[in-house]
């Protein structure tokens, strides 16, 4: 259990800086609602309701990116979940930011500026070096406390997440709360049945120590997305390198290739491959082939219907079931049959389950399945493999320390 303290500690009626993760999907400059602008208006309500006046922190997108943008549209999205005004400063921690900070009032929301627009917030350094950037020196003074409810980027060590702890009254929002103590338990919980891991995405890196890490506790894992190309290319297909332009593959299979190797080797048949996979015809249509007959000329955007049941059905018959990445290009309704036909089996069947990951997660919502019927679905990535393989977060350690 968390050794940190919680929304539940504070004082009613107080100034509060609230750190929130909403870095969400950005479509012509403008931010597009996700599951984490949900959960986390449920901690500013819950504030709200207590008195409490607040100024939210959040970041969008990395400098040099097209996903590097204000935050003016994201107090938008929060407004129509909060039904009331979330303020915008485009500021934040300048003379107008801080002009702003003062005006508050109880029941009052200010979304500063990106965070990651300050000097100071990038790159990752030991959180004792955060607490003396400007940002921290300067808004720390105007608040009575602070609040991090940014579980999905606990893993970040930037002055943002952990500088604050350092100076100041801090505890842990709902969000950061209940994430923590549900993707934690994962490691220690003892299961009756077949424990059964859906792992899918594009980064190798990332899941290869989960594999690992959870050795003892999953049963079988079922691989998808450019992480199953690249254990079917350690298989001997003739898949999991770049085509058409693409840089998915060669790097990861360049600086992972002996880990990936030896990690299907050990793992024979616990590690499950799909046996076929799809692509966009040039009528543009789906169109699948079995992985045996396949000479790669294109990129392949989903594992192939009988790869999906397959899967499906290990799932059905699985006490437990932990997902983490999407088997394909599930945004493309062509391509969402892997991913959606896992979800859908978890969901009418009863079995422990966690869905990890903001992507992944967002398919819930967009085909339709209910968040009830999984036992906990987590709006976090990195922060949720660094949970599966018992890494600490950096965002978490300060909370404790404090």
């Amino acid at each position: 259990m968390p050794t940190f303290t919680t929304i539940d500690d504070l004082e009613p009626a107080q100034r509060l800086l609230v750190r929130i993760d909403v870095n969400a999907p950005i479509e012509d400059g403008t931010a597009q609602d996700n599951r984490r602008f949900a959960r986390h208006a449920e901690t500013i309500s819950e504030l709200l309701e207590d008195g409490h006046a607040l100024a939210l922190l959040a970041h969008q997108g990395r400098p040099g990116r097209d996903t590097f943008v204000s935050l003016e549209s994201h107090a938008d999205v929060l407004s129509a979940h909060l039904d009331r005004e979330v303020a915008f400063v485009s500021d934040t921690f300048g003379e107008e930011a801080l002009e702003a900070i003062r005006d508050l009032e109880p029941g009052d929301v200010l979304l500063l500026e990106n965070s990651r627009m300050c000097e100071g917030e990038l790159p990752e350094e030991e959180p004792a070096v955060k607490a003396e950037t400007e940002l921290v020196r300067t808004l720390a003074p105007e608040f009575d406390a602070y609040v991090n409810d940014a579980y999905s980027a606990a893993h970040r060590s930037h002055a943002s997440l952990v500088g604050f702890p350092l100076v100041m009254d801090a505890h842990a929002g709902r969000v950061m709360e209940t994430e923590y103590t549900a993707n934690s338990a994962i490691r220690d919980r003892e299961f009756d049945g077949t424990v059964t891991m859906v792992l899918g995405g594009t980064k190798a890196e990332d899941l290869i120590p989960v594999i690992e890490q959870v050795d003892d506790t999953v049963d079988r894992f079922c691989l998808g997305g450019i992480v199953g190309e690249l254990f079917l290319r350690a298989d001997g297909h003739d898949v999991g390198y770049d085509v058409d332009g693409t840089e998915f593959f060669d790097h990861q299979w360049a600086d992972h290739r002996e880990t990936i190797e030896r990690v299907r080797s050990e793992y024979g048949d616990r590690l499950l491959l799909a046996s076929d996979l799809a692509a966009e015809s040039d009528a543009g249509e789906r169109t699948e082939a079995a992985v045996e007959n396949i000479e790669k000329e294109t990129s392949y955007l989903d594992v192939g219907s009988e790869t999906a049941r397959r899967y499906a059905d290990l799932v059905r018959e699985s006490d437990a079931v932990f997902v983490k990445g999407a088997l394909g290009v599930f945004e493309d309704e062509r391509f969402a049959d892997g991913t959606v036909s896992v979800l859908s089996a978890i969901a009418e069947t009863d079995c422990f389950s966690v869905v990890g990951g903001g992507d992944t997660s967002r398919a819930i919502g967009m085909y339709d399945l209910e968040e009830k019927d999984f036992s906990h679905v987590s709006v976090a990535g990195g922060a949720y493999v660094r949970a599966l393989t018992g890494d600490s977060l950096v965002g978490i350690d300060v909370l404790e320390r404090r």
